[in-house]
This record gives structure tokens, C-alpha cells and sequence, in this order.
């Protein structure tokens, strides 16, 4: 899609006037907390696992995992972490949350029972007791899968999600596995306790053999022997209900991997009986920086535009390493849901009222940093300046000294217009904790139009906090050719950057749409591969796709340089759905701007 000048300026004006920041950007902008594991010979790393968000009383809320508190924002772009003033429990993993209007009830996983808890004043951190112990949920046996009976289930809850429907009646789902299914049954609470009114049921499984994007593995590649179980995982349930429909979603196939997306399956009572949806997956971003975003949580805002949140995978220090993305979501007329992810790690106009297509708040700030030459005043033997441009969260720049004063330079080769930055810093033998006083971040960047004569460009602010995945939105407008980032202050062990990205607008042309775009559907129609000529001037491509030519859902977001140096270029996709009909089509963009969308043809 071309963008027009009159309709960003009218999309840009809808923001409150003198607004310090507008925009917001994936993996969001938090003070993640270090986990109490320490693993890799002492090393530890902040946790941005399975997010839970409401809007309680139009202020949003935020819990995680291991995180021993939770976050705070009145606008989905600044969040304040919340300390519990009282924490009635050691802290939670995969929690539910759910908000009836007078208070939060916060629900965590467990094996075996539990508390409930529950806030009426979140602002001031205040958690106390909703049922101090639930109850042993019904038909759980702690048996070899192989060994239960029918009727039998797995213990838990694990991995819930709350739902309380308009007529009052509270519900849970739960479950985290490659082998069970997901469980739903009604609930209540009373006199501080906690009742299953129903035996828990199954609502839904993984079908890997038909649902390609459910199969495990970077890329959907994993394969399994015969007869085996697949490793393929659905956990993070959640409902939402929206015009009379119940859509109840997961995560799958693994955290672990790019391809870590949400679905859904739809029906018109709580307890099902549920039907998969044809479209799925609703959330799904295989490429890009932010890769994943699966595992979370639906919510509307205050405007009534809806939002989808998620894990970005890292996975250095441990394969279930990530970030928190969130993305914006759409209900069309007939049902379908569907997250806009198409530059879903660029920077993200956060809306000030009613939008009907998430694709506009993109605002048009192209990614300038890509492969750009980096030098830095000192590097760690094998961890070198170019992991800085490669948009690859597992590679990363170290210092040779964790000190005051380190710089490390980007040069763009050409003056451009800057908007915002993010720095993305990583863990390299941090070795730290959650609660140790030092765990903050401190530095500023500078910019210059030669690299001679520098001036600031932004900085960190009180009050400290750790920002893992920084962001700054400018003011105005930055006419500059070099970026430097100045060192001041990580509380990791190591300075450890693993992106240095700027948004803006190179000096050019945006490149011309893709001619002659193939789609060939595979024997195994869960795949096809997407053929297109290489486009002058493109730095990248995204491919859209969907089940119908007038609604391309879903993107899968290339680099030119990884598709090889050919004048025809391919990409096989293998998330579609067995016997469901397919469209596609290709945009090429680069630092100046996003092409014409390609013809779309039928995946055949």
C-alpha cells in the first residue's frame, strides 16, 4: 500500500496536541526483570514471558511471568512497573486476569491448588486473597497419559484464562501441552472461595497433520516419527467475546522458535461446542526482529479498538527467552479476527479514537539501520560491530570494558531524516537478580550530519529503570548521516547491544510493486512457495496472504539479502491450512518507503 502525504498527516493530527510520544514500538518498551533461574554456567536474563493485559477502569494493566509485581499505563505507550505493596504468594507464572469493573482477579498457574487473588486498588498495589484455596480440580490424576482413564485429566490448572460473561457466570480454561487438550468448565466464587461447578472438558487440541502453522519447529520445519506424539505445544488460552461469538485462543507450536503464533476457534457459548477457525493464525509474525507473537492476551482500549499481546522470541541465553509485542487487532463484519503484524516491529501510531484498520497506524518510518557500518570505541573478541545492523536479537555487540563513556557509532551512509530509535541491549554473562540496586540503564545518543560536529539527539531520563528495549520517538524530525550511542550505565555484567535500529526516511524513491508474483500450492497443501522477480532499489519484501483476495491477513517479512543474489526470488510459506483456499500477494519496501502491493493471485 502506497501512502499518501495527506493521509498520514491526517492520521499523525489525531494525536493529542503536545503529546510527548506517539508512537510505540515491539518488543515493548518495559523494565523487564531478571529471573531468579541462573542458568548457562551463572548466567541469568530478563523474562518478557506470557502476558496477561486488561483495561480496568481505562487503565491497563500488565502481569507476566516471574516478574513479582506488574505494569501500569494509562496510554499503551509509557508503562510503570508496580511493586505489590502486599504480594500474598511467592511469584507467579502464566497468570490469568480478568477485570469485572470493581476488581482484578489474577489467577495463577498451578499443579496442584492454590490461591486466587485479586485487587481492588492496582494503581496502588495492593493484591489480597480471592479464595485462599481452591478446591482439587475434578478428575485430576497425576498418571502416565498412556495410563488415564476417560474422564481422568492431567493436574493444574496451568496456563488458565478467566472469562466472566455478561450474565455473571465466571468460566476457565487451562493447558499447556503437546498431548492433552485444552480443558474449559464453569467456576465461581463465593465467601472467599473458590468452586468448580463442572468437570473440566476438553475445548480444543493441536492438529499439526492439517494446521501447518501448528506444526513445531523454526520455520514450521520440525519432523517426527510415526506413532509419536508431536512436539508441537498449545498453552496461553484466552477468550474474548465479541458480537455473540466466543473466541477462545492458544499458542502454538513452541516459544521457542519464530514461528510462535496465537489462533482461535469460535463458537456461540462458552463451553463450545468450538469450530476452528479457517484463518488461523490470528497472530503470526515468522520474520522480522520481534519473530513470535504467540502466548497472550485480548483486550480493547478506550476507544474500542482491540489489541492482541504476545512473546518476540531471543533465545540466547535459554530457548524460552522473550519479549512482549503487542499488536493491533481487527473484527471484521463476519467475524473473522485477525492482528496486524505487517511492520509489527517498526514504530506504531497508538491511536487517540476509533480506527477501523490497524494497517493505518503505521506511520511510514522505514527501518534506516539495516547491514549499516558500525564502529564502536572498544569490542569483546568474537562479538563484533555488525551484529549492531543485522536485525538479529541473538547476535549482539560487546564491549571489551562495561564502562562510562563507550561508544559505539553507525554510519548511514548518507544523510537522512530520523524519527525514532531503538536500542536493544542483550544479556552476556549477567549473572544478575531482579532485586539488586543497580539494575538500571543510563545513556544518550548524539547525531551528526558529517561525523565532526555532533549534537544530542536523546537520552535516558528519570526516573532510573532498566530498558532492555529502549525507545525514543524525536520531538521533530533529524536531518543526520551518523548516530552515536554514549555509555553511561546496564546492570548487566557486560555492555551487550544487540540493535541499534533508526527509523525515518532515506533520500529516494520507494520501489515499484512486484510483477509476475506465482504461487504454487504444494502436494502437501499445507505448503507453497511464493515466486516474485527481484525489485530495483527494494531492501526487503513482505508477503501477504489470506483466504480471501480482499482480506491478506497474514505477512511474512523478508530481507532481500537472505532470499539470495538471483533475479528470481522464492519463499516457501508452510502455515496454511489443509483444504482451505489461499491468496497472495508481495510489497517491496526500502529505507524511503513501502511499494505498490503486487497483483493478487490464488495460491494453486
Amino acid at each position: 500500500m502506497r501512502w499518501s502525504r495527506l493521509a498520514l498527516i491526517t492520521l499523525v493530527a489525531t494525536a493529542p496536541l503536545g503529546a510527548a510520544q506517539r508512537t510505540t514500538i515491539n518488543p515493548v518498551d518495559l523494565d523487564y526483570r531478571y529471573n531468579f533461574e541462573q542458568i548457562n554456567d551463572g548466567a541469568s536474563y530478563r523474562t518478557g514471558a506470557d502476558p496477561a493485559i486488561v483495561n480496568h477502569r481505562g487503565t491497563y494493566y500488565l502481569f507476566q511471568t516471574l516478574a513479582d509485581g506488574y505494569w501500569r499505563s494509562t496510554d499503551l505507550r509509557q508503562w510503570r512497573f508496580v511493586t505489590p505493596s502486599r504480594w500474598p504468594m511467592h511469584s507467579i507464572v502464566a497468570p490469568a486476569l480478568w477485570s469485572d469493573g470493581e476488581k482484578i482477579v489474577i489467577q495463577p498457574s498451578m499443579m496442584e491448588p492454590g490461591s486466587v487473588l485479586m485487587s481492588s486498588d492496582p494503581d496502588h498495589g495492593r493484591i489480597d486473597f480471592l479464595a485462599r484455596e481452591m478446591p482439587p480440580l475434578p478428575g485430576s490424576v497425576n498418571k502416565d497419559p498412556k495410563d488415564m482413564k476417560p474422564g481422568e485429566v492431567p493436574p493444574g490448572p496451568w496456563d488458565p484464562a478467566l472469562f466472566k460473561d455478561d450474565d455473571g457466570q465466571w468460566y476457565l480454561y487451562w493447558g499447556s501441552s503437546n498431548i492433552f487438550p485444552m480443558y474449559g468448565q464453569k467456576i465461581g466464587f463465593a465467601d472467599g472461595r473458590m468452586s468448580y461447578q463442572t468437570r473440566a472438558e476438553p475445548m480444543l487440541s493441536l492438529h499439526p497433520d492439517v494446521h501447518g502453522w501448528e506444526r513445531f519447529g523454526q520455520d514450521h520445519c520440525a519432523c517426527w516419527s510415526p506413532g509419536r506424539p508431536s512436539p508441537s505445544y498449545m498453552e496461553g488460552a484466552w477468550m474474548t467475546k465479541v458480537g455473540g461469538t466466543y473466541y477462545l485462543q492458544y499458542g502454538a507450536p513452541g516459544t521457542e522458535f519464530n514461528a510462535y503464533a496465537n489462533g482461535v476457534y469460535t463458537a456461540s457459548s462458552p463451553l463450545g461446542p468450538f469450530t476452528y477457525a479457517p484463518y488461523n493464525p490470528v497472530a503470526y509474525r515468522p520474520g522480522g526482529y520481534a519473530e513470535g507473537a504467540g502466548h497472550g492476551s485480548t483486550f480493547r482500549d478506550n476507544h474500542g479498538n482491540w489489541w492482541n499481546s504476545g512473546t518476540s522470541w531471543i533465545g540466547y541465553n535459554w530457548g524460552m527467552e522473550r519479549r512482549v509485542v503487542i499488536h493491533p487487532v481487527r473484527f471484521y463484519p463476519d467475524g473473522q479476527m485477525s492482528a496486524s503484524t505487517r511492520f509489527g516491529d517498526w514504530p506504531r501510531l497508538v491511536p487517540a479514537g476509533k480506527v477501523d484498520d490497524p494497517d493505518r497506524l503505521f506511520p511510514g518510518w522505514m527501518l534506516l539501520s539495516y547491514r549499516k557500518r558500525v564502529t564502536a570505541s572498544s569490542t569483546l573478541a568474537g562479538f563484533g560491530t555488525a551484529a549492531v545492523s543485522d536485525e538479529d536479537p541473538r547476535s549482539f555487540w560487546v564491549a571489551a570494558r562495561n564502562r562510562p563513556g563507550e561508544t559505539l557509532t553507525m554510519d548511514l551512509g548518507q544523510v537522512a531524516t530520523l524519527r525514532a530509535v531503538q536500542v536493544n541491549f542483550a544479556d552476556y554473562k549477567s549473572g544478575r537478580f531482579a532485586d539488586a540496586p543497580d539494575i538500571y540503564t543510563e545513556f544518550r545518543l548524539d547525531s551528526s550530519p558529517d561525523g565532526r560536529r555532533w549534537t544530542p539527539l536523546a537520552r535516558t531520563e528519570a526516573p532510573r529503570r532498566d530498558r532492555p528495549n529502549a525507545y525514543f520517538e524525536l520531538p521533530r524530525p533529524v536531518r543526520a548521516r551518523f548516530v552515536r550511542y554514549v555509555h553511561g550505565h546496564v546492570g548487566g555484567k557486560n555492555l551487550a547491544i544487540a540493535e541499534l535500529r533508526l527509523f525515518g526516511a532515506a533520500p529516494g524513491r520507494a520501489p515499484s510493486a512486484p510483477s509476475n508474483v506465482a504461487a504454487e500450492r504444494h502436494a502437501d497443501d499445507r505448503d507453497a512457495t511464493i515466486r516474485w522477480p527481484r525489485v530495483a532499489g527494494a531492501t526487503g519484501y513482505n508477503i501477504r496472504f489470506g483466504i480471501r483476495p480482499d482480506r491478506l491477513t497474514l505477512t511474512h517479512q523478508l530481507w532481500a539479502d537472505e532470499l539470495g543474489a538471483g533475479a528470481s526470488l522464492a519463499k516457501e510459506l508452510r502455515s496454511l491450512n489443509h483444504g482451505v483456499p489461499y491468496y497472495a500477494a508481495v510489497e517491496a519496501f526500502n529505507e524511503t518507503g513501502v511499494g505498490p502491493l503486487s497483483a493478487v493471485v490464488p495460491v494453486r
